[in-house]
């Protein structure tokens, strides 16, 4: 072999191994499904969707920069072989592979990566309402608000009953609009029905203008992110520790 094919080689290897680590060596999302009954994971603008039955997980991989991302459970649906039809919750225009955003009630991981000084940028909220418990978190807990949090209180059985629909506890922006509850216009502070969802998850979201109790971040490129519905099978429950096993190859990742 020439020196000179040699030197190609090398540099193609090379290039090869530092695409693989970059690729693969965080942004990966595991979406794990807990619950004692189906859920189809969706996620955009990466991802998809994917159906769980129970301890089934779903990987994907979000580039850097990926933005306005979200992850969420939908429950009761039913497809046809082309991937179309509906779910009674979360539902994302009638596909199984969303493009859009999901219809409330639906509990939402939302995800920024490396944006400003280079974090990672994430929360769990119930603006959209709330259908399924959830805890979001680092495989790689760091310094400061880089850790895991959950929202698994027993919202649906308590929900009020201005909020109650099928299948979940709905947000009060989509049952009343108005400013008041939506915050389209100017500054906006928490109402009686925010204060129902943040006294059951402090860590979550409870109307728009909840950041600053609300928004957790991690330094970009340390850590992978795992979701998990239902962390311990049933509708609700308070524990705080949760497992954030990943894939021992990323032939895992899909």
């Amino acid at each position: 072999m020439s020196t000179k094919m040699s030197h190609l080689t090398t540099c193609l290897v090379f290039f090869l191994l530092a695409f693989v680590t970059y690729t693969y060596a965080s942004g990966v999302f595991e979406v794990h499904n807990n619950c004692p009954y189906t859920v189809w994971a969706a996620a955009v603008p990466v991802g998809g969707g994917r159906r769980l039955e129970r301890g089934q997980s779903w990987w994907f991989w979000a580039p850097p920069g990926t933005k306005m991302a979200r992850i969420w459970g939908r429950t009761n649906c039913n497809f046809d072989g082309a991937g179309r039809g509906g779910c009674q919750t979360g539902d994302c225009g009638g596909v199984l592979d969303c493009k859009g955003w999901g219809k409330p009630p639906n509990t939402l991981a939302e995800y920024a990566l490396n944006q400003f000084g280079n974090l990672d940028f994430w929360d769990i909220s119930v603006i959209d309402g709330f259908n399924i418990p959830m805890t979001f978190g680092p495989t790689k807990p760091g310094p400061g608000k880089c850790h895991g949090i959950q929202c698994t209180a027993n919202i649906n059985g308590e929900c009020p009953g201005s909020l109650r629909v099928p299948g979940g506890c709905n947000n009060p922006c989509t049952t009343f609009g108005g400013q008041q509850y939506c915050c389209n216009h100017g500054p906006c502070g928490p109402t009686e029905l925010s204060r129902f969802f943040k006294q059951r998850c402090p860590d979550a979201y409870s109307y728009p203008q909840d950041d600053p109790t609300s928004t957790f971040t991690c330094q970009s490129w340390t850590t992978d992110y795992k979701i998990m519905f239902c962390p311990y099978g049933s509708t609700h429950n308070e524990t705080t520790n949760f497992p954030l096993e990943m894939p021992t190859s990323i032939l895992e990742v899909a």
